[in-house]
């Protein structure tokens, strides 16, 4: 899988106002933010985006992601 193909699947189910994904194909880093995410800790951030991934998660497809989740606002904090 390529880091394309991967962003499309999880913009596909959770709107996004920033992603950007590394990794070798199997392996993956993000960094996600998204107005979904506000109110929520970030074990149910993280529950949201393996949603959005679903039988890939199972099939190995994706074998492992590694990902920080934020808010608009948190991102906002980061960025400066």
């Amino acid at each position: 899988m390529t880091a394309d193909q991967l962003q499309a699947i999880i913009t596909a189910h959770l709107p996004c106002e920033h992603i950007s994904l590394e990794g070798d194909g199997r392996h993956w880093y993000a960094t996600i933010v998204s107005a979904e995410f506000e109110g929520k800790r970030s074990i149910q951030r993280h529950q949201r985006v393996y949603a959005t991934l679903g039988a890939k998660m199972h099939t190995d497809e994706v074998h492992a992601l590694s990902m920080k989740t934020y808010t608009p606002a948190e991102w906002a904090a980061v960025e400066k």
